[in-house]
């Protein structure tokens, strides 16, 4: 899916956050008011935070910085940079072209109509209200050698945000950011390969920016977003070339010393440390102490057995009762 040439252009008239009149609008287009209604309602249906006032007409509930692509690739000029307003998946659009990308190469998207989280849950992504960004890499190491990546990956997030003013944000093995004990962002490794062969991987990011609140709804678990530790919001731009190059820099360093070179730093961001969790194993459910992750990725639960590990798969992690 996307956008028609007429949709772009009103975002982008729109993106300024203050009223435009249907009238101004519609002179602007070339089209009548009443068009301009139908397209503003097809907008709202991407998730754009879009509100009307008699008198006034439309406007933005916050301004937007658009993906400027020329600009990202000024400010991460290490691998080439692909942008979308709408896209299926950035994941799926980059794993379909493996075989023509390079290490470090990107993809954004302003909104996804097809995004997916762990284990293929659905992936909410209003359009300009999220980070939705996906980046390639080749590891000549092989897939095995890709164990804990989504961890390394988390404490490189969390430092590009730590580098742009936003402190307090945590880590939840074994793929999500915490904000005051809520989900802020969450991360998607897909890898493809045969044994005995370089692996392709791709990495996916999603953070919540600013989301509107009937977006929100549709969330079903505790969500927190940038406004929340900052009002003023980085320019988006910014924020993704920000975190192109510190994801990128984090997979140079995993290539060349794996996990072992994160642990520290995520025990240090360990959202569940030291408290009460409950580990979900299917059926199963596991009490314990989380006590960090070792070199491998692997969950320390301190049980009334000692210390157990626990690697990734389908486990989900709770707080304890």
């Amino acid at each position: 899916m996307s956008l028609t040439s007429i949709r772009q252009t009103l975002i982008g008239l729109l993106s300024d956050g203050q009223f435009h009149s249907g009238e101004q609008l519609g002179e602007q287009l070339g089209i009548s008011r009443a068009a301009v209604s139908k397209h503003m309602a097809a907008l709202k249906g991407l998730g754009l935070d879009l509100f009307s006032l008699t008198g006034k007409g439309y406007r933005l509930a916050f301004p937007l910085a658009l993906y400027d692509r020329d600009l990202l690739q000024g400010l991460a000029p290490l691998a080439p940079i692909h942008s979308f307003a709408v896209i299926d998946s950035t994941n799926q659009y980059l794993l379909e072209r493996v075989n023509q990308l390079r290490s470090g190469e990107s993809c954004l998207a302003e909104c996804q109509t097809a995004g997916r989280g762990r284990r293929g849950k659905p992936w909410v992504s209003p359009f300009g209200c999220q980070l939705l960004l996906s980046m390639y890499w080749r590891l000549e190491q092989g897939m095995a050698a890709a164990m804990g990546l989504s961890l390394a990956v988390g404490v490189a997030v969390v430092e590009a945000l730590e580098s742009l003013g936003y402190p307090g944000v945590e880590l939840k093995w074994p793929n999500d950011l915490y904000y005051e004990g809520r989900k802020l962002a969450g991360i998607l490794v897909e890898m493809s390969g045969s044994a005995g062969a370089s692996c392709h991987l791709v990495i996916g990011v999603g953070l919540n920016l600013a989301m509107p609140s009937r977006e929100g709804e549709k969330i079903d678990q505790a969500w927190a977003e940038l406004r929340h530790i900052q009002p003023e919001l980085v320019d988006r731009n910014q924020l993704a070339a920000r975190m192109i190059t510190h994801l990128q820099r984090a997979m140079q360093t995993f290539e060349l010393h794996g996990l072992a070179s994160f642990v520290e730093a995520w025990n240090r961001l360990d959202h569940f440390a030291g408290r009460q969790v409950r580990l979900l194993m299917g059926e199963q459910e596991i009490r314990g102490i989380a006590r960090g992750i070792d070199d491998r990725g692997a969950l320390r639960l301190e049980t009334g057995e000692g210390i157990k590990f626990y690697l990734g798969g389908e486990l989900s992690l709770r707080r304890g009762d």
